[in-house]
């Protein structure tokens, strides 16, 4: 999508601090961080949220998880950590393009809203 921020990271146009890169996902550093460490897992396939996953793409969101693991290893985030996911306007979903927060780095406020 020529107008998506997180499309125009996949394909270089915008600058970013990678943390993780393979041939289905990117993973980058949020500039926002809510977290000592916090970062962004954004398929490179445009899907917009979580309600447009379907048996056609469910695959590139299994292999999303299967690298987390190792993403986080990277990361430090040995005791822990939050992975997150908004959908749609009312769950605070800024940019329509399916990603998921990883959120560490210190204990986390139990508290989810």
């Amino acid at each position: 999508m020529s107008d998506c921020i997180f499309c125009k990271i996949v394909d270089g146009s915008i600058p970013s601090k990678k943390v993780y890169e393979d041939e289905k996902i990117i993973a980058i550093y949020d500039l926002e961080p809510q977290a000592p460490v916090h970062c962004l897992v954004i398929p490179k396939q445009h899907i917009c949220c979580a309600n447009a996953i379907d048996e056609t793409n469910s695959e590139i969101v299994a292999h999303i998880f299967a690298k987390i693991p190792e993403i986080t290893k990277s990361l430090g985030l040995e005791n822990g950590y939050r992975i997150v996911n908004n959908c749609g306007d009312d769950g605070c979903q800024t940019v329509k393009h399916i990603h998921f927060h990883i959120l560490g780095g210190k204990k986390l406020d139990n508290k989810m809203a």
